[in-house]
């Protein structure tokens, strides 16, 4: 029951607001209340009912939109239980697009495959169309949401798709959507693998403004799509053969069983005993790590780089799927034979199976692991439900920390715990460019790999970026060694070259946008040197990073290289740089560098020892030297140009001036 409180009253409105939202009242409740308690209150008073108002539609807008997602979740759940129980492939390709319809509320929705001959598409099933969208209907390959869609490998969506001049059009494709009469449509890649052999579309015959939450449903519901669909294809491809084994019905049985263990929220360790018991062998899952996370039958030890190797001959196209290993395990083993299987959604990476069997390496084998393979990777998706629906709010944190002028770096650090970034630890930006393929691959692969590391994620001009904490895996390697080992983790995903540039490390997100820019001049001075393929970190570089850098930053090198040194004489009013700077001018002698200070030679001494202790004792090796030399000349420069009237002679700026002078206008 509604209380009346008297006009004014702002702590009693406030009361009540909460009552409304408890009772999950509508907001123009909400609104009414407000209304009419503002009506008599002095402007102090009636600002703050308003303030409880905003405070009270946002609560339930947050409400509103938690409880959607767990009824997309809910129904993601139910179509991956009904795609995931055997099916033949045209009731399955019915079931897909029925299910799509419902779930979009849209008109329409259908399914093409590609012609692998001539590449264009032809529609494979459809439902809600009106006349022409046919089955067998030839869609034109090189054109439309779904050619963009396979190009990108990411869904590509269209609020009015006719008025819509951002995309390649069709005459036929277009005569097609308005004899159709289709406005607002939505296309994702079907993919297995490497390969796209199709996509899912859901089309409106209304303008149709696709959100967030209906691009991240499409691409759950496509990849589902996809792993049913290779299913089916495989058992239709297989079905004769087992059948004359007697062995198909007794493997359908164990499919279903699997995935329904699997969809009641089963471990990975009672799916895995289950199925090991089941094929009479030993399994194995480990993470993209080469750690395991589960394992039945008691496998023998196998090396990683075997399974490295396998996995490369996977991802490369060089095998289809589980990808055999003879010899793996010693002379004598129980399981003499071994199947490597990537545990895959779409192109994402999710684990990888090892299989060993008693029985040989032929295509029953290569089914067995299929069999085994598609609901332990159902199971991992599953698992990482709620983290796929965070992934939005980390990439928007990661955009939030790059954004220029950024936010307030207290409010960022709040959302930073809330997703499990803890703050202040070592972290640092890595910025990577794939060499080939497509972007939406490595997109997907950075996805995975922030969330398996803890770390962010963002896609920008081409580039991958990664900011990754510095623990775990990178706990104890350098800067360099980090680089190359994101590189090295990547090009092995994705199959092609990638050129990586790391910043050095921070340990505040204050930090964050300063170590981007950082890591991008790193990768930049990669490609300069021709070194694309390649990975370092800035302090790799040292000031050639500076010199080829297309957005030179002095600053930024400045602080790299002797910030800690102008930091201590801040704190502690020393004069250790003014020492180091007189100690190079003197040719690297500290009795001359005594005598242009006016101090006693051992004071000098004392001196480049404090500066070891601050600097690291490397700081006197040749490459490092140089790289002071420099840091020290622009400083001295630029607190000159700082101090003025003082008038500098061109040798007063050093080289990185020089060079920049000779370069070609706006390269500067």
């Amino acid at each position: 029951m509604e209380r009346q409180t008297a006009p004014g009253n702002a702590s009693g409105v406030a009361l009540d607001l909460l009552e409304l939202l408890a009772a999950e009242a509508s907001p123009d409740r909400m609104n009414d209340l407000v209304r009419h308690a503002a009506a008599d209150a002095d402007p102090a008073t009636a600002a703050e009912l308003d303030r409880a108002r905003e405070l009270a539609l946002h609560v339930h807008s947050l409400f509103a939109r938690r409880q959607q997602r767990e009824a997309e979740l809910a129904a993601l759940i139910d179509t991956a239980r009904d795609l995931t129980a055997p099916h033949e492939l045209d009731t399955l390709l019915k079931m897909i697009v029925r299910r799509t319809r419902m779930l979009f509320g849209v008109d329409m929705s259908y399914i093409s495959f590609r012609d692998r001959d001539s590449g264009a598409g032809y529609v494979r099933t459809s439902d809600g169309h009106a006349s022409a969208l046919t089955l067998g209907y030839r869609v034109p390959g090189d054109a439309g949401l779904g050619w963009e869609s396979n190009v990108g490998g990411v869904p590509i969506w269209s609020s009015d798709y006719l008025a819509d001049d951002r995309m390649r059009h069709s005459p036929v494709l277009d005569d097609i959507v308005r004899s159709e009469g289709l406005r607002g449509i939505i296309a994702s890649p079907l993919t297995h693998g490497s390969e796209t052999f199709g996509t899912l579309y859901a089309a409106d015959r209304n303008v149709r403004h696709f959100s967030i939450s209906d691009v991240s449903l499409m691409t759950s519901l496509s990849d589902l799509a996809a792993v049913a669909i290779e299913k089916a294809r495989t058992l239709e491809q297989r079905g004769s053969y087992l059948a004359e084994l007697g062995e198909f019905r007794r493997f359908g049985r164990l499919h279903t069983r699997l995935t329904d263990l699997a969809l009641r929220g089963a471990g990975l360790q009672e799916v895995l005993a289950a199925a090991a018991s089941a094929l009479d062998c030993a399994l194995e899952v480990r993470d993209a790590d080469q750690r395991r996370i589960g394992a039945a039958g008691d496998p023998p030890e196998v090396a990683e780089e075997q399974v490295r190797r396998a996995l490369g001959e996977s991802y490369r196209g060089e095998q289809d799927g589980p990808v055999p290993v003879r010899s793996a395990a010693p002379d004598g083993s129980a399981y003499p034979e071994l199947w490597v299987i990537p545990l895959t959604a779409g192109d994402e990476e999710l684990a990888v199976l090892l299989m060993h069997a008693r029985w040989p390496l032929d295509d029953a084998a290569r089914w067995k692991g299929q069999l085994v393979a598609q609901p332990l990777a159902v199971l991992l998706q599953m698992q990482r439900g709620e983290e796929a629906i965070a992934s939005p709010f980390r990439d928007e944190l990661f955009e939030d920390l790059l954004a220029t002028p950024g936010r307030p770096v207290e409010q960022l650090a709040h959302r930073a715990a809330r997703l499990g970034l803890a703050t202040p630890r070592p972290m640092m930006v890595l910025v990577g460019r794939p060499e080939g393929g497509s972007l939406g691959r490595a997109a997907g692969w950075a996805a995975a790999y922030a969330r398996r590391t803890g770390g962010l994620r963002s896609i920008r001009d081409g580039c991958v970026s990664l900011l990754l904490p510095l623990t775990g895996q990178f706990g104890d390697g350098d800067d360099g060694w980090c680089a190359r080992r994101v590189k090295d983790e990547m090009t092995g995903a994705l199959g092609h070259p990638v050129t990586v540039g790391a910043s050095g490390r921070i340990t505040g997100l204050g930090d964050v946008r300063d170590a981007h820019r950082e890591a991008t001049r790193c990768l930049d001075a990669l490609l300069a040197l021709d070194r694309a393929g390649s990975a370092a970190a800035a302090g790799d570089l040292g000031f050639l990073g500076l010199l080829l850098s297309d957005a030179p930053d002095a600053t930024s090198f400045v602080t790299a290289t002797i910030g800690p040194l102008l930091e201590y004489d801040r704190l502690r009013l020393t004069e250790l740089t003014r020492t180091l700077e007189e100690y190079f001018a003197a040719g690297g002698s500290p009795s001359v560098a005594a005598e242009a200070l006016h101090v006693h030679a051992n004071t000098v001494y004392r001196r480049l020892e404090r500066v070891a202790e601050v600097l690291g004792p490397g700081w006197s090796d040749p490459d490092r030297a140089l790289d002071l030399q420099l840091a020290l000349r622009l400083h001295r420069t630029r607190r000159a140009l700082r101090s003025g009237p003082e008038v500098l002679a061109p040798d007063d700026f050093g080289p990185v001036v020089r060079t920049a002078a000779q370069q070609p206008a706006g390269e500067h």
